[in-house]
């Protein structure tokens, strides 16, 4: 798809944007057009480096994305082009074949590529609510999953499909759980100033490598409205064991690249991963553009290090 193509990824339907990939809708307000200014100043800068790379001419390997191509709202998109790797339409003589589709289940079956060619993301064909639960389970030894006509006590509502940001408090147990949705632990990641924090971790090759404290208000947790997002780092947010329950998680889920929503309890202590998504979108919007471009910087070593190592 051509990257002047953008528009027809969108549709105005009955006062709302439609996503036309995901079905997921888009309410036309001033928060949407200042996330889009915003976005805006980070792509410059982006194709700024996108530009310089084209000069210099990039040093490392070919890439290409099957069945889909990224717009520049992924977060692959920057890093792929800070890290020097060439993006290439044909997938049979690339040097790394990346799966991308944002559906939540994906048919992964692999193209004709060439012998040594890098397989990225092709082992993740599920990243539904259900299933991110039971890796989670495997990964951690302990459940995030509910069963809601048993469970007695607060307990979370949510859709299986990938961002749909629908989430909500019931108190259990139900009579009728609803059908196509997953219940699951109400992990209290409050911090002080009535706000809740995701601690949004990026994976390169499997492994944690920037996070996201994302923060955003109490009665609006379930909603991708940050107040505040910073940047740290995975040692700082995680223990050397909590990395490992990632690491593990990432391998059951085949992640390869993408981004984990990681909620600790604060009673607890204890930490969930609550979602999977391997078409990640970012930086978040309320990062500082600064901070967004470390981001990428960072990711984008990772990146060349994980997949792209340099030709000899």
């Amino acid at each position: 798809m051509s990257e002047r193509l953008w528009i027809t990824d969108f549709k105005y339907d009955e006062g709302t944007i439609l996503v036309k990939k995901t079905g997921h809708r888009i309410v036309p307000d001033l928060s949407l057009l200042h996330s889009i200014f915003t976005w805006f100043c980070f792509y410059f800068f982006a194709q700024t480096w996108r530009t310089w790379r084209r000069i210099t001419g990039h040093k490392r390997p070919t890439i290409a994305f099957y069945p889909d191509k990224p717009r520049p709202w992924y977060f692959i998109w920057p890093v792929m082009h800070v890290s020097g790797a060439k993006l290439i339409d044909d997938v049979s003589v690339a040097d790394i074949v990346f799966q991308f589709d944002d559906s939540t289940a994906t048919n992964n079956a692999v193209p004709a590529v060439r012998e040594g060619a890098r397989l990225v993301n092709f082992g993740c064909q599920d990243v539904s609510k259900t299933r991110v639960a039971e890796a989670f389970e495997r990964a951690a030894g302990y459940t995030l999953k509910v069963d809601p006509t048993r469970y007695e006590g607060r307990m979370v509502e949510k859709s299986e499909l990938n961002a749909a940001h629908d989430g909500r408090v019931l108190e259990g147990p139900l009579d009728t759980p609803v059908e196509g949705k997953t219940y699951q632990l109400l992990v209290d990641n409050e911090i002080a100033g009535g706000l809740v924090e995701d601690l949004r971790c990026c994976i390169v090759g499997g492994t944690p490598i920037i996070v996201f404290r994302k923060r955003r208000r109490l009665d609006r947790r379930f909603l991708n409205e940050n107040v505040e997002v910073l940047l740290d780092e995975p040692r700082n947010c995680y223990t050397p064991d909590e990395i490992g329950v990632i690491e593990r998680f990432a391998a059951e889920v085949g992640l390869d690249w993408g981004g984990i929503d990681v909620l600790r309890d604060r009673t607890s202590g204890r930490i969930y991963i609550v979602d999977a998504n391997k078409t990640d979108m970012g930086p978040p919007v309320a990062l500082k553009l600064g901070a967004k471009l470390r981001a990428t910087r960072r990711m984008a070593v990772a990146f060349a290090g994980a997949f792209a190592p340099k030709k000899r």
